[in-house]
C-alpha cells in the first residue's frame, strides 16, 4: 500500500492493482502533462498534472464504492479504471484532442488500445482483471461505468475543485464527501438519492462558474488556438505521426514545435508568452449558423479568406469558433418523491444557466498585434460580422467583465 499526500483530498491510500500500477509508463507519463494546458499563461500556479487528478479520481471512485457496497473484483476493476482513465490524453490535455480524433479517430477515452501489449495490461492480467473491462468502464460503459465517466462522474467532481483550487478561483468549490455519499444505482443508472436536486445543482453551477473565467478564458483560447496550429502543422507535414503524438508529453511537443522550421516561430511566442491578440471577439447572436457549425474545412477555408483580404500570410489568423455551449450535467438523474427525475425538470437553475452559456460564447480571431486592425476589418469584410459590436477594448475600461481581467 502507498499513502500520498495530496493537496486536495488530503492522504490518498492506494492499494491493490492501483498500487501495481502507479509506476507503469503511461501513469507516469500524465506527471509531464498539465491538466490545464495552457491556463497557465493566466493563472501561474495552474501547473498540476493529470497524474495528481487521477489519483483524486481513484480516491473519489474508491469513496462512491464504498458507499454504494461494491467489492471484490468488480469494485477493483473500477479503481483501476478511475487511475487510468486519462491514459489516452494527448500533451497539454484536451488543447489538441481535436486533431488526433479527425486522424484517428481515438477520442481521449478510447483507451483499448493502449491498454494492450504492455505493462498495463501485464499488471492487470496479474491482478485477474480483464483489460478489455477496465477500458469498457473508462469509457463509461454499464452502471458503474458512469463512475468514472457519465453526468455524475468523480472525473468532473476531482477536476472542479483540483483546478479552482490551482488557479486560486473559488467557483469550482463543490461538497465532493456528499455527492459521492449520496450517489445510488437505480434501473442501471447512477443516480443521486432522494433530497439531492441542490447538490446535483452545485456541480452544475460550479462548472457553468468555471467555464468563463478558467476554462474559457480569452487568454487561455488564444495560447490552445497557437499549440493547436502548430501541432497540425506537425502533422499535415507528416513531421509526427499522430499516433506518436498520441503518446507525446508536454516537453515532447513543445521541443518538436521548436525544433521544426515552420512551427518554430510559435513555439518562440508561447515560450515568451508573446501571444496573438483578438482582433474580433463575437457574440453567438452577431454569428451565422454557417460559421458556427462549420466544420474544419470550412474553418480553414474561413482563414484563408481574411488572410487574403488583410494582406497577411494565413499563419497569422486564426479562426476561433467553439461549439454550441450544452450542459451535459443539466441530464444528472435525481431522486425526488421516490422517482428519479432529469435534473433539468427539477431545477429552475438549468435555464438560467444554459442562456448564460450562449451570453458568455465567443467566436475569436486572433492575429500578432500588429496585425487586428487589418484582420478585424478583414472578418467584416469576409464573414459578414459587425465589428463595431464585436471588440472588447478592457485597456479603455470598456465592459470590463471577471472573464476579461488578466487581458494582453
Amino acid at each position: 500500500m502507498n499513502t500520498i499526500k495530496d493537496s486536495v483530498h488530503d492522504h490518498i491510500a492506494v492499494t491493490g492493482v492501483a498500487d501495481e500500477l502507479l509506476d507503469t509508463p503511461p501513469l507516469q507519463r500524465l506527471r509531464r502533462i498539465k491538466q490545464l494546458g495552457t491556463a497557465s499563461f493566466v493563472y501561474p500556479s495552474a501547473n498540476h498534472t493529470r497524474f495528481e487528478h487521477s489519483l483524486g479520481v481513484y480516491h473519489l471512485a474508491n469513496e462512491a464504492l464504498g458507499h454504494l457496497g461494491v467489492e471484490g473484483r468488480q469494485a477493483e476493476r473500477v479503481r483501476a479504471a478511475a487511475l487510468l482513465h486519462d491514459v489516452g490524453h494527448t500533451p497539454f490535455s484536451h488543447n489538441v484532442e481535436e486533431i488526433i480524433e479527425r486522424h484517428t479517430g481515438k477520442a481521449h477515452d478510447d483507451v483499448h488500445d493502449l491498454l494492450e501489449g504492455g505493462e498495463v495490461e501485464h499488471v492487470l492480467i496479474r491482478n485477474d482483471l480483464d483489460p478489455g473491462k477496465v477500458a469498457d468502464l473508462i469509457a463509461g460503459e454499464g452502471e458503474l461505468g458512469q463512475i468514472v465517466s457519465g453526468e455524475l462522474d468523480v472525473d468532473r467532481m476531482d477536476y472542479l475543485v483540483r483546478d479552482a483550487h490551482h488557479t486560486g478561483v473559488p467557483y469550482g468549490t463543490i461538497d465532493t464527501g456528499r455527492l459521492t455519499r449520496e450517489l445510488r444505482v437505480v434501473g442501471g443508472e447512477l443516480v443521486l438519492g432522494e433530497g439531492n436536486v441542490q447538490t446535483a445543482e452545485s456541480l452544475l453551477l460550479a462548472r457553468a462558474l468555471m467555464n468563463p473565467v478558467v476554462y474559457n478564458h480569452h487568454v487561455a483560447r488564444i495560447s490552445k488556438a497557437m499549440l493547436r496550429r502548430a501541432t497540425e502543422r506537425l502533422v499535415d507535414d507528416g513531421e509526427v505521426a499522430p499516433q506518436r503524438l498520441r503518446r507525446m508529453d508536454d516537453a515532447d511537443l513543445t521541443v518538436a514545435i521548436r525544433n521544426y522550421g515552420p512551427t518554430a516561430e510559435y513555439a518562440r511566442r508561447l515560450a515568451e508568452r508573446d501571444l496573438y491578440k483578438r482582433a474580433v471577439w463575437a457574440e453567438m447572436a452577431d454569428v451565422p449558423d454557417d460559421i458556427i457549425d462549420a466544420d474544419h474545412d470550412d474553418i480553414e477555408a474561413f482563414e484563408r479568406d481574411i488572410a487574403d483580404a488583410a494582406g497577411v500570410d494565413v499563419a497569422e489568423v486564426i479562426l476561433d469558433v467553439p461549439s454550441r455551449p450544452t450542459i451535459k450535467e443539466s441530464s444528472s438523474r435525481v431522486v425526488v418523491n421516490g422517482e428519479v427525475r432529469s435534473l433539468a425538470t427539477q431545477s429552475t437553475l438549468v435555464g438560467a444557466l444554459r442562456q448564460a452559456s450562449e451570453e458568455q460564447w465567443r467566436l475569436g480571431v486572433y492575429a500578432p498585434s500588429e496585425h487586428t486592425d487589418a484582420v478585424g476589418n478583414a472578418v467584416k469584410r469576409t464573414l459578414g460580422l459587425e465589428l463595431d459590436a464585436l471588440v472588447v477594448d478592457v485597456r479603455k475600461g470598456v465592459h470590463q467583465t471577471l472573464d476579461e481581467f488578466n487581458d494582453d
